[in-house]
């Protein structure tokens, strides 16, 4: 979703509202640190953590998880990459930084 070096308003308004659920913010805490909060998955950590590992530690439906992860990737806060039928998320940085430093801005 962002690929300038500035956020508009509108963009803004769509990440804010990402960010307004407590389990997407608890995703992105989870996913700074890939080692420390998914050491059980199989897979190398390169890629990112495969969704089965967010959806076991979030203990809910994977229809629930799978949508607030779909929620980030649209927002541009995660990206997504897909490994024959696994797809492995990670936070995006860029857009995260971007969206920081654009708050610091505005307010």
């Amino acid at each position: 979703m962002l690929v300038s070096a500035n956020i508009k308003r509108t963009e803004v308004g769509l990440l804010l509202k990402a960010l307004a659920s407590p389990l997407r913010r608890q995703i992105l805490e989870w996913l700074r640190d890939l080692e420390k909060n998914f050491p059980q998955q199989e897979h190398a950590l390169l890629l990112g953590v495969c969704a089965g590992q967010i959806e076991r530690k979030c203990k809910l439906a994977q229809s629930t998880v799978s949508g607030h992860l779909r929620t980030l990737q649209r927002t541009g806060l995660i990206t997504c990459q897909k490994l024959g039928p696994i797809h492995f998320f990670k936070r995006h940085e860029d857009t995260i930084e971007m969206l920081v430093k654009t708050l610091k801005v505005m307010l």
